[in-house]
């Protein structure tokens, strides 16, 4: 299993309370990291999150604010804020003034509204850049192409609309991106078939407004994981599969695919695959039951156009007849007798 399979999970325990325990740098607070940090608290109005953040004390000592003593004798890396109702407005621009920036994590705030900042692109060594859970609109913007440290983009649960930037391509360390839970339309950039064959980014899509067919070039990368799931997406999306890729996870469930699951062969070590509530037609290949079972946990076909007998074996068997239900005319166990 690669690094990337663990995008989710990571997330998530990025966003745990347990990572805003600040990171002492000796004491020791850097005048201009300082000064931008106090603008920040000013735009918030001072919410009740910058508590700690005083002209008197160190600012690598502030709640949420992490320090690395071998990065320019103690710069600030790190800026966490998470969960509070009382931080409202905008991203300042402020975030831009501390250029060593590794990770920005705005989490859970319902009242973080307007765009991304301009100012990011000048955090040339952002990493981690989590602004989730929030109420962020406008578009995602390309200008987040320019910043070629980011490995991490999670801009999900806000209300980012217009289409996806196809100029992410460009950041070569790429690892995840998670824009799900928005009001993104268009579809799927044919330049994400640019991203490197071995090493795409997990790519989390779901609950979007987004539609059209997937460009055939999305075939060519290995996807780790792929969720596509809950837009209006038509056509054919059998490119995603191959016996011989490294994907992990295919979640196509809720569009409107129409395809010849006859004709797919699934990648060996997947551990998921949701086809639920789509137009797939064919039958199960036999060769899904050449995949590894120890490790695959979720299957669901369910609510398609799927016939013939399910092939018995390792995989088929593991699962429940609300696996396979509602389609054209499957049979055979755990369904009623061909």
């Amino acid at each position: 299993m690669g690094p990337k399979s663990t995008f989710l999970p990571l997330l998530l325990l990025l966003a745990s309370p347990l990572t805003l325990l600040p990171q002492v740098a000796g004491g020791k607070c850097n005048k201009e990291d300082k000064r931008a940090l106090l603008s920040i608290k000013s735009a918030f109005h001072d919410a009740y999150h910058f508590a700690s953040w005083t002209n008197t004390s160190a600012c690598c000592d502030w709640y949420g604010v992490d320090c690395d003593p071998g990065v320019a004798n103690g710069r600030v890396t790190g800026l966490f804020v998470i969960t509070d109702s009382n931080v409202t407005g905008p991203i300042p621009p402020a975030v831009g003034d501390l250029p060593f920036l590794t990770s920005l994590r705005f989490h859970k705030l319902p009242n973080l509204i307007g765009n991304i900042p301009s100012s990011i692109t000048r955090l040339i060594h952002l990493s981690v850049l989590t602004l989730s859970w929030n109420s962020l609109s406008g578009p995602i913007p390309a200008f987040l192409s320019q910043i070629p440290s980011l490995t991490i983009i999670d801009l999900s649960f806000n209300l980012f609309s217009g289409s996806i930037p196809a100029e992410l391509v460009a950041l070569p360390k790429l690892l995840g991106i998670d824009f799900s839970r928005n009001r993104l339309t268009g579809s799927i950039p044919a330049e994400f078939g640019k991203f490197p064959k071995t090493s795409a980014p997990n790519l989390v899509l779901n609950h979007n407004n987004l539609s059209g067919v997937i460009p055939q070039e999305l075939g060519v990368p290995e996807w780790e994981i792929i969720d596509l799931s809950r837009n209006m997406f038509v056509g054919d999306a059998s490119v995603l599969f191959g016996a011989e890729k490294s994907t992990l996870q295919i979640d196509l469930s809720r569009n409107a695919f129409e395809f010849d699951l006859s004709r797919v062969e699934f990648p060996v070590n997947l551990t998921s695959l949701d086809l639920n509530h789509n137009k797939i037609t064919g039958s199960i290949p036999a060769q899904i039951n050449q995949i590894e079972p120890n490790f695959f946990a979720l299957l669901n076909v369910s609510y398609n156009l799927l016939c013939g007998k399910i092939p018995v074996g390792p995989i088929t068997a593991k699962f429940g007849a609300d696996a396979f239900f509602h389609n054209k005319c499957l049979c055979g166990a755990p369904l009623a007798p061909c």
